[in-house]
Formats: structure tokens, C-alpha cells, sequence
């Protein structure tokens, strides 16, 4: 792989990085807020569409052989699979 390859993926890793960090903080923060008003639902949409997302991108990383993205982002759905057990069903 080339270095502006290398350069690229690392930059597209770390602003999809950023952004899912982002994501998992704003659902992580509202959690208590959307449970509290009911919408036990919206929260669990909003988390399964977060651990698709950061799975996706877990995945391309692993095919573009970036490990520690990979793991990053592994860590990131472990998280948010781990918040979604504690939404009631």
C-alpha cells in the first residue's frame, strides 16, 4: 500500500472515528432522558442503527487491514450492545 493510501485511510478512519464517538456519546448521554419519557423504542432504533453503522466500519477497516481501528471501532458496538441489554423491553 502507498503512503497516500496509508494517509488516506488513516484520515477517513479517524473522522468516521470521531463521528461514531460522537454518536455513541449523544445516545449514551440521552439514554436516561429517552427512557424516562417512554420512548424505549427510539432508543433501542437509535442504538441498533449506531451498532450497524460502527460495525460496518469495524469491518472496513479489517479488510483494509487497519487493526486498531478495528478495534476502536469493536470496542464502540461492545459498548453500545452492552446499553441495549439495559433498555427494558
Amino acid at each position: 500500500m502507498t503512503d497516500d493510501a496509508h494517509r488516506n485511510n488513516f484520515e477517513y478512519f479517524s473522522n468516521e472515528y470521531a463521528q461514531a464517538l460522537q454518536a455513541y456519546t449523544a445516545i449514551e448521554n440521552q439514554a436516561s432522558t429517552l427512557l424516562l419519557m417512554g420512548a424505549t423504542d427510539d432508543l433501542r432504533t437509535f442504538i441498533d442503527q449506531f451498532v450497524a453503522m460502527a460495525g460496518a466500519v469495524r469491518d472496513l477497516a479489517i479488510e483494509k487491514g487497519e487493526p486498531n481501528f478495528a478495534e476502536w471501532f469493536s470496542e464502540l458496538v461492545a459498548k453500545a450492545e452492552k446499553l441495549r441489554t439495559a433498555v427494558p423491553r
